[in-house]
């Protein structure tokens, strides 16, 4: 039995490559959310005939409302909706293995849409001394609750970037980065063959991880300490997140917080965004 979460990112899903393409509302928007339920419908597929026993989708970007229900695949539940306790990771509790799609690079580095917590001013962001890409913040979390991550779908660079967070994982680019806001894609046709095939070969990686000697029986990894390094674009957002217990100055425009586990430095870290983008005035920053 191999239980499948599938945690989902649009902006580096089939064809995304402006702010437009991922804001609500919008009409690139509203283009777009096939092509990203294209790219979840594909990874479900490969999943289950890859011998998955069950998937669940979480639509975690932005409202988490953004993924088509109607036309996602019938035999992958959906997750949706706002004040999920885990973020990106929600629904890892009862999975054995994870799928990080359409991810993206984090803040300050090069990459389709890179960023990290959009709207709070992050200009770069670092975990443990290394640039936090998003895989970065969720990969830990999915070890540390039994699930490692199997598969990863993006851009070129953020494939590029997992194997320093996801180094077992199997990795399927559909966009290769020309710039922030440009990018050569494949079109829907070319990619959704090459993810479905990826999938099926990555739900077998767990299997072989529990027929290794070497892997405890019980599920999880211990959680160990991270420290979580994220600079503003201006000295106000960093003082308004000094407020938040256990954070501490770093650098003029920047705050650190370390914690004992990656998923209570993913909690603390959101605490902290969210303060930075309520210190945001609407017509000065």
């Amino acid at each position: 039995m191999t239980s499948v979460l599938v945690s989902t990112g649009m902006e580096a899903a089939t064809g995304v490559t402006r702010p437009d393409d991922v804001e609500p509302g919008t009409a690139s928007w509203e283009r777009m959310r096939p092509l990203f339920t294209g790219d979840v419908n594909a990874v479900a597929d490969g999943l289950l005939a890859g011998g998955a026993s069950d998937v669940l989708v979480d639509d975690a970007p932005c409202t988490q409302r953004n993924l088509l229900l109607e036309a996602l695949d019938p035999r992958a539940p959906l997750l949706t909706g706002r004040h999920e306790p885990l973020g990106m990771t929600a629904g890892v509790e009862p999975a054995d293995a994870v799928v990080l799609l359409g991810h993206r690079t984090g803040a300050g580095r090069q990459g389709v849409l890179s960023h990290t917590c959009p709207g709070t001013g992050p200009t770069g962001f670092r975990i443990d001394g290394e640039p936090a890409d998003e895989g970065r913040v969720n990969a830990p979390i999915a070890e540390e609750h039994g699930a490692p991550v199997v598969l990863v779908t993006g851009d070129d660079l953020t494939c590029r970037a997992a194997g320093t967070w996801a180094p077992d994982a199997l990795v399927e680019a559909v966009e290769e980065c020309v710039s922030r806001y440009a990018a050569l894609c494949l079109p829907p046709g070319r990619s959704a063959g090459p993810l479905r095939a990826r999938a099926a070969g990555a739900v077998r990686l767990p299997r072989a991880r529990s027929d290794r000697a070497d892997v405890p029986e019980e599920r999880g990894a211990p959680g160990r300490p991270h420290r979580f390094e994220p600079d503003f674009h201006a000295p106000h957002p960093a003082a308004a997140v000094l407020a938040v217990p256990t954070v501490e100055p770093c650098g003029p425009r920047g705050v650190a917080s370390a914690a004992p586990d990656a998923t209570t430095a993913a909690r603390t870290s959101k605490v902290c965004t969210t303060v930075a983008g309520a210190a945001m005035e609407d017509h000065f920053d």
